[in-house]
């Protein structure tokens, strides 16, 4: 199975420090949808794994992020695409539980529901958190710089980490096998 995870906010839609609290917040990152839709005309199961502690704050509630994912999955089916499944963490940071990434719960059900290996499957994400739950799951992490990615990418433990502008340049060194999408800092490497 060709499969690829995704976190949300940073990746897919821009990011917020206030969360994205409704449909009306949610903004594709430019080049996101088009990258989702060139994985799936080659044959990936795309899923996203998101924290969405949102919900744990009170910010917002289940339906509002189900309307949230029902606009992406719209935006999505406008080109032909969509994201096979949607798994997210509610829980505050101060009373995780294993499915809240740094933890590797939420692509560890990814693998089961799907009866596949994480092995070299990416992991595409722009925090540290996304980098830790990939690796304790066994999946190949990848750092896109939009996001957090920028401001995360300078951590020591972002060192051998492949690291991609957006998701645009991680779907075109994966399907195309082109290099020069890498960042300079991890071609360097």
């Amino acid at each position: 199975m060709k499969l690829v995870i995704l976190d949300r906010d940073g990746v897919i839609n821009e990011d917020s420090p206030d969360y994205i609290k409704s449909p009306d917040e949610w903004r594709a990152i430019p080049g996101s949808l088009d990258a989702i839709a060139r994985l799936k005309q080659a044959g990936y199961t795309v899923c996203v794994a998101t924290n969405q502690s949102g919900i744990a704050r009170g910010l917002f509630d289940y339906d509002a992020l189900s309307a949230i994912h029902d606009r992406m999955q719209a935006a999505l089916a406008e080109i032909g695409a969509r994201v096979d499944a949607v798994e997210f963490a509610p829980d505050h940071p101060d009373n995780p539980t294993p499915l809240r990434k740094p933890a590797p719960g939420m692509l560890l059900d990814i693998a089961a529901r799907l009866q596949t290996s994480l092995e070299g499957v990416p992991v595409v994400g722009d925090s540290l958190r996304d980098i830790e739950a990939a690796r304790a799951a066994g999946a190949r992490p990848i750092l896109v710089l939009t996001g957090n990615g920028r401001r995360n990418q300078a951590r020591p433990e972002m060192a051998d980490v492949e690291t991609f502008d957006d998701l645009a340049g991680f779907v075109a060194a994966l399907l195309d096998g082109d290099p020069s999408s890498a960042h300079p800092a991890y071609a360097a490497h």
